[in-house]
């Protein structure tokens, strides 16, 4: 039997649950989730292999117009998903406007990379209301696979899996099959932390925050990590520490519990915070932290 390969790009709109259908597709979470738009910030890569096939999910940032430079960063990850891809998981959802984001649309039409477009949350639905849908994507795209889902409930996923299998170029294996993902540890770490303060702050507090991994010792006993929270004003500073620095308290607990969990390893974590105004406009700062495109 030949092997087959490809990569398998994920694109839509913020909270239609492109991170959560790749967690689930690769078995690991690897990308973070909250309600929040803006979530996924880079590009991750999920990888899952068998003994005839390798697929390489990427999950991208949800599609926005972008109002800094940080915000073109994660758009041009959206755009090179579009280039490079051999699938193109699209994922809309029962509950958003069917033309919101219509350019993006409008590149799936033109496109020669075959689609599979994924409706999800159809539990929030009426079987007519679905079908409906189904039929106005089907005159949009109808070059398209479409497959309702529930990603959440695990609902026919693996017919999503089935289909991609099908539609897969032969070729070969790109990584090395016991390969997870294309990210670092310390990647992974900075996610973590971050997903602690998305849940946990409201308002542009979330949005105005990177985290930079400046230590990361592993030993056989214990993993050391030391992480700064940037902001980009004094006052977020203080929100972020919170009153006799329980908020950040907070942060620190949980995130050091995830990321225990995650190395299986005993880990001690020292979170600092930072002022760094405009730090989404520096192209410099955006660098360091891994904004390449």
């Amino acid at each position: 039997m030949p092997h087959k390969s490809g990569f398998v790009n994920i694109l839509g709109n913020p909270n239609v649950g492109k991170s959560t259908l790749m967690n689930i597709m690769v078995g690991e979470k690897l990308s973070i989730i909250t309600s929040k738009a803006q979530t996924t910030r880079h590009r991750i890569m999920g990888i899952v292999s068998g003994d005839d096939f390798q697929i390489v999910y990427s999950d991208t940032p949800g599609i926005l117009k972008s109002n800094y430079k940080l915000q073109e960063k994660m758009m041009n990850y959206v755009g090179t998903a579009f280039e490079d891809a051999d699938i193109i998981l699209y994922i809309t959802d029962v509950v958003e406007t069917f033309d919101k984001n219509i350019e993006y649309i409008e590149k799936l039409k033109k496109t020669d990379i075959p689609i599979i477009l994924l409706i999800n949350k159809i539990d929030l639905s009426s079987q007519e209301e679905l079908e409906k849908l189904v039929d106005t994507w089907k005159e949009t795209l109808p070059n398209a696979d479409i497959i309702p889902i529930a990603a959440l409930k695990n609902f026919n996923v693996n017919t999503v899996l089935k289909t991609i299998q099908e539609k897969l170029p032969e070729g070969p294996a790109y990584f090395p099959k016991d390969a997870l993902t294309d990210k670092t540890e310390r990647f992974f770490v900075s996610e973590i932390i971050r997903e602690k303060i998305l849940l946990h702050y409201k308002k542009e507090i979330p949005y105005s925050v990177e985290v930079n991994i400046e230590e990361f010792k592993d030993t056989d006993k214990l993993l050391s990590i030391s992480a700064i929270i940037y902001v980009v004003r004094d006052s977020q500073k203080g929100i972020i520490i919170g009153h006799k620095g329980a908020a950040l308290k907070r942060v620190g607990t949980e995130a050091r519990i995830d990321i225990e969990t995650f190395f299986d390893k005993k880990v001690f974590l020292k979170l600092f915070v930072k002022v760094s105004k405009d730090w989404r406009n520096k192209d410099r700062m955006l660098k360091d932290f891994g904004y390449n495109k």
